[in-house]
């Protein structure tokens, strides 16, 4: 028998693959790809020993472990599938028609804290003084926010530096930048513990990747004892970045 395959099927079998994929590099950079490649393997033997073998006995006890394994999947990767929705949300593919029907003078009002940010990094990387600086995106970052010391303030070079002055009380947790404000400062973030990142790099780093892997955001990272500027963004770091690197990725020139 011949078995017709067309557009639909091809469509089905892209998202299917594109699905897949991106499991796999969640379960990969989360540090569970052993655990993903169990699962895959009893999914693989329920499907043989149900529907292929048509084995009854062993097929019904593999279907009430499938049916219940997958609400614990649920809870135990309860966070891990946050992280995955949110980096496939996050996804300039998907937000391609929102962007298409912004009013084109918004890029002009977005970039208005480029240049003071930059600065400021420059000089406190100059300095070797430590900064942890967010910059929200499309994900709402209001639970991150009412962990430090809330305030409105307009984004200036300045203001910057003196709250990550060494002797401040604000120095050693994060700056949150929101629509060219800044919202608050000595906030708490999310550590990466299972993240991969290279020895020299301490707490600091591992906030801002784990910050970066938990929302959209994009978190700059100055480091105190080697006095260089690290960009995270979707669980990516970007290490060692210079002023122009780092307006062009704050600027949406340049991903990290």
């Amino acid at each position: 028998m011949f078995v017709s395959f067309g557009l639909k099927d091809a469509i089905d079998i892209f998202l299917v693959a594109f699905l897949m994929y991106q499991t796999y590099k969640l379960m990969k950079s989360s540090g569970t790809l052993a655990i993903f490649s169990g699962v895959v393997s009893i999914i693989i033997v329920w499907v043989l020993v149900s529907q292929a073998l048509e084995m009854r006995l062993i097929g019904g006890i593999l279907d009430k472990f499938i049916s219940v394994g997958f609400i614990v999947l649920v809870i135990l990767f309860q966070d891990d599938i946050r992280r995955f929705l949110v980096a496939l949300g996050s996804n300039k593919g998907w937000r391609f028609l929102y962007n298409f029907f912004k009013r084109k003078d918004s890029g002009v009002e977005v970039q208005k804290y480029i240049a003071p940010v930059v600065l400021a990094c420059m000089n406190l990387a100059r300095k070797k003084t430590g900064a942890l600086i967010v910059i929200q995106r499309e994900m709402n970052l209001l639970s991150y926010i009412q962990t430090g010391e809330m305030f409105h303030a307009d984004v200036n070079a300045r203001l910057i530096e003196n709250i990550f002055f060494k002797n401040s009380p604000l120095h050693d947790g994060a700056m949150i930048i929101v629509n060219n404000q800044i919202m608050a400062a000595g906030c708490i973030l999310p550590v990466a513990h299972n993240a991969i990142i290279p020895k020299e790099m301490g707490l600091r780093h591992r906030s801002g990747l784990g910050m970066s892997i938990e929302t959209d955001a994009l978190v700059i990272i100055v480091s105190e004892e080697r006095g260089s500027i690290t960009v995270a963004h979707n669980g990516k770091l970007s290490i060692d970045i210079s002023a122009e690197d780092l307006q062009q990725v704050l600027s949406g020139e340049k991903e990290v």
